[in-house]
């Protein structure tokens, strides 16, 4: 089991155990501790990859990244009922949105970035021999590193729109503004992202001669 899949799940029985409670001293909850259990279970074991991934693209450290997913986690099962049938990914990545931002907050002048230019290297040339894993890695440490370019605004529509696939109208609504704003940003996006892409090619390019 991936390790943030056990802590979260260890510290949600907390919850958990509160909702059993609530259900003995409040028999008229319509919606039992068990079918909570189940609902979250459902939800945890469908969207977790999905958070991990989008908390590590919108800036959140390796070090941080299985924490910032438990307490993704543990803000939905806090908030379960609240949380409309069929919207259990949107409340996510929403969440996912608050805590990247408020991490990032807390250090606004580091870059997040896994790997150096050694491993980014083969991305401009990689050997036809090359493990394709090796290359899936040093694909990921350059889209990173060229994401940790990106002002917050901008990454946030690029990694929603682009890398998960959300529409600009559900971004546009995840974020809270207009959805010609959200369109706005994603065209820029796209255009920082193209322009720090050209930047990483030139400087690896460079250092490969």
């Amino acid at each position: 089991m991936h390790p943030a899949r056990a802590t979260a799940s260890s510290d949600v029985q907390v919850a958990h155990e509160q909702a059993r409670v609530q259900e003995r001293e409040h028999p008229d909850v319509q919606v039992s501790a068990e079918a909570r259990e189940r609902r979250f279970a459902a939800m945890f074991d469908a969207n977790h990859d999905v958070v991990w991934r989008t908390l590590r693209r919108l800036g959140v450290p390796q070090a941080q990244v299985d924490d910032a997913t438990q307490r993704v986690f543990l803000v939905a099962v806090r908030r379960l009922d609240e949380i409309r049938t069929g919207d259990e990914s949107r409340f996510l990545y929403g969440v996912a949105i608050r805590v990247a931002s408020e991490l990032r907050r807390r250090d606004p002048g580091r870059r997040f970035v896994d790997g150096g230019e050694d491993a980014l290297a083969s991305v401009v040339d990689p050997s036809p021999a090359a493990d394709e894993r090796l290359i899936e890695k040093d694909a990921r440490a350059a889209l990173d590193e060229v994401l940790a370019g990106m002002p917050d605004d901008l990454r946030q529509v690029l990694v929603l729109v682009e890398l998960e696939g959300l529409t600009v109208p559900v971004v546009a609504e995840l974020l809270g503004v207009p959805t010609g704003t959200a369109a706005s940003r994603v065209r820029r996006a796209r255009e920082a992202f193209s322009d720090g892409a050209r930047r990483l090619r030139a400087r690896l390019e460079r250092g490969a001669r």
